[in-house]
């Protein structure tokens, strides 16, 4: 982060020292260390002691009779951000080169342009959320950090000489600070719930945290308090920055009012200003709050490095990622931030900013060239795994055509002849399979009518916590009335991935998971209790049995869910020696998330015939399921079955299609089904 010191200034120990926790905290959180479930609120102390720090050195320029440089501000910012940055950016965009795929080398490239320019927050937003799995995937996520700040430094200078130019004097500065402080956060608290990613990487509903400093400043820098007070003020601020750091979790609503804590925190840290602090004032401290930014820049890669190798629960690895986070944090702060600090400064304004445009320049230009090159494909590495990446990613062609999310209405595509054949009905996994049901029709005449919506189970009534514009009820309600036109002899297949909206998502650690359900039928729970739980599974039989009132239906087996992307694990598993190629899931693993569903099918067959399809006896064997066959993935990600996959399912699907199967609906036990 970016917190300078200010020759100007006299050199406050205490806000170096928060850094050093600050940064702590985010390293130990990243890197998955026990303790640091709410390691993230460090970002949230930076961004209260940037908003401390930039208000004084820009009031204090307004007080000079010398005047404030606007432009003079900008560049001292950059003097201290960009050289290190770019340093970072440069590095990463060298190693991608031998080891990122086609894909993923294009998106680094995306990335590195998004930080360097300072925008990497609006295009996380747009891309994922923070605390996704996928976002260990995002080699420059931490960047978002500092387009924050940078949008903040912007943004500050010029509302504060505006202010003094209408109202000269610190009254009118203090105004609008206020003003601003209660509108971002009112906003903040406002949007964390229904827009959690905007809230999260947006100035807007950030600058609270920022200005929160600036009116410390404001309050701070007049007013004294008794030494007495100042023990009290900074030991009621480390509890609140403790307890944050010790109990907040990914899973809570961040920022929104729950970030108050941290930032109340440190603003009384700050407030208190003690420069003799067991807290702040110890070697260690100084130590790594003088190498914040650089620490803070380098250990983010690290962390993904070992997400990319698959060793973030090794701990040997975890203790040798954070002694190389310190190693080139130390490095960067001497070789980089320190030495071009120094030969900046002995350029003028006109040749640093000439000098910095032109290092930003040489350190953009490759990731231009990567991306309009599509990745590179021709590197010996990318030609190597082509052939992974190419099938892997060999999917249903028309899915962008038929296949679509809650504002669209669903196209009902029919694949195949003139004639209806069968009814497909779900969520993605119902799209991912529908060209498997296509080609196990009996003939060519006959269409497979395409009933699909994203993050729609089969479930009559079925409504979402976090979505207000969720239409899955009015979809399934849609799709049982309008069947009763269809010819009743058509066989309709249920194919949905029902244990997610249950248990949350099968990810490594389930870390994307909430405690709560979003998922319900009459009234949403604070729990998955047995009455959640028995809710749902009459839901899942109940409409089952209604479509069965009209028609033979099938329900097929939850999908197994890898847990990993498996083209892109399988590709990054080629560089890795110790890795084993293929990604596969145990049986067990799979029984035992998905018992309930299975229940929950088993009494649809016995209570009104439902069949049941099974998947497993061609995904899995020998007790594991493999995200591959003989090296060619059967999945586009971790959980979606690709063309190839399909077609191992042709067979299965075939059988709707023979008459005699019509008979038997199988309500066969989990374990025996799956073994």
């Amino acid at each position: 982060m970016t917190q300078p010191n200010p020759p100007e200034r006299a050199f406050r120990k205490d806000i170096n020292g928060l850094r050093a926790w600050a940064v702590i905290a985010v390293i130990l959180y990243h890197f998955g260390v026990s303790g640091f479930s709410g390691g993230f609120v460090g970002v949230d102390i930076f961004f209260v002691i940037s908003g401390f720090l930039m208000t004084s050195i820009i009031v204090k320029g307004l007080e000079d009779q010398g005047g404030f440089s606007i432009l003079k501000f900008y560049l001292s910012r950059a003097k201290r951000i960009i050289p290190a940055l770019l340093a970072l950016c440069l590095t990463i965009t060298v190693l991608g080169w031998f080891y990122l795929s086609e894909s993923e080398y294009k998106t680094l490239a995306r990335h590195v342009i998004s930080a360097v320019t300072f925008s990497s927050n609006v295009r996380f937003w747009k891309e994922t959320g923070y605390f996704d799995a996928a976002s260990y995937d995002k080699w420059l996520l931490h960047t978002w950090s500092l387009s924050v700040e940078w949008q903040f430094y912007l943004v500050l200078p010029v509302a504060l000489v505006i202010a003094w130019k209408l109202m000269p004097g610190r009254f009118g500065a203090i105004l609008i600070t206020a003003g601003a402080f209660i509108a971002s956060l009112s906003a903040s608290v406002a949007l964390s719930s229904g827009h959690p990613s905007a809230a999260f990487y947006l100035l807007p509903t950030r600058a609270w945290e920022m200005l929160a400093g600036s009116l410390m400043f404001f309050i701070f820098s007049r007013h004294s308090v008794t030494p007495k007070l100042k023990i009290g003020m900074e030991l009621s601020g480390f509890i609140l920055i403790i307890y944050s750091i010790t109990t907040m979790t990914p899973s809570v609503v961040w920022p929104g009012w729950q970030a108050l804590l941290p930032v109340l925190g440190t603003a009384l840290v700050i407030g208190a200003g003690r420069q003799d602090s067991y807290f702040t004032n110890t070697a260690p401290a100084q130590w790594f709050g003088n190498w914040s930014y650089s620490l803070y820049l380098w250990h983010w890669p690290i962390a993904a490095a070992l997400v990319f190798v698959e060793l973030r629960s090794s701990t040997i690895a975890i203790l040798v990622g954070l002694s190389l986070t310190l190693a080139l944090g130390y490095a960067s702060f001497k070789l980089i931030e320190n030495s071009s600090r120094y030969r900046l400064g002995t350029l003028g304004n006109w040749q640093a900013l000439a000098t910095l445009s032109l290092a930003a320049a040489i350190t953009l230009a490759p990731s231009y060239l990567i991306r309009k090159n599509e990745g590179i494909p021709d590197r010996a590495f990318a030609q190597k795994i082509n052939t992974i990446v190419t099938a892997g990613g060999k999917r249903n062609p028309r899915a962008p055509e038929c296949f679509v999310g809650e504002s669209t209405p669903v196209p009902e595509c029919q694949y195949g002849g003139d004639e209806l054949g069968v009814i497909v009905l779900g969520d993605s996994h119902a799209a991912a399979v529908v060209r498997a049901v296509e080609r196990s029709l009996p003939n060519k005449s006959l269409y497979a009518l395409d009933w699909s919506l994203m993050s729609c189970a089969t479930i009559k009534g079925l409504k979402a916590t976090d979505d207000a514009d969720y239409r899955c009820a009015e979809f399934v309600a849609y799709a049982l009335e309008k069947q009763k036109h269809l010819p009743p002899n058509v066989p309709m297949i249920i194919i949905n991935r029902t244990s997610a909206y249950l248990f949350g998502p099968n990810e490594p650690h389930r870390q994307s998971e909430i405690p709560t359900p979003t998922a319900y039928i009459t009234k949403p729970y604070s729990s998955r209790s047995p009455a959640f739980l028995n809710e749902m599974r009459e839901g899942i039989i109940n409409t089952a049995c209604k479509f069965a009132q009209t028609r033979p239906v099938y329900m097929v087996r939850p999908i197994p869910e890898m847990k990993l992307n498996v083209p892109k694990t399988m590709v990054r598993r080629t560089l890795i020696p110790w890795a084993h190629g293929s990604v596969s899931l145990s049986l067990d693993e799979y029984i035992e998330r998905n018992t309930f569903v299975w229940e929950a099918q088993n009494e649809a067959a016995r209570r009104c015939g439902v069949h049941i399809l099974n998947p497993i006896p061609y995904l899995c064997s020998n007790g594991e399921c493999l995200g591959d066959k003989d090296g060619t993935p059967l999945f586009y990600d971790d959980n979606h079955l690709n063309e190839y996959g399909d077609d191992v399912l042709v067979p299965m699907f075939s059988k709707v299609f023979i008459k005699e199967e019509h008979s038997s609906p199988s309500t066969e036990t989990t374990t025996q089904a799956a073994r």
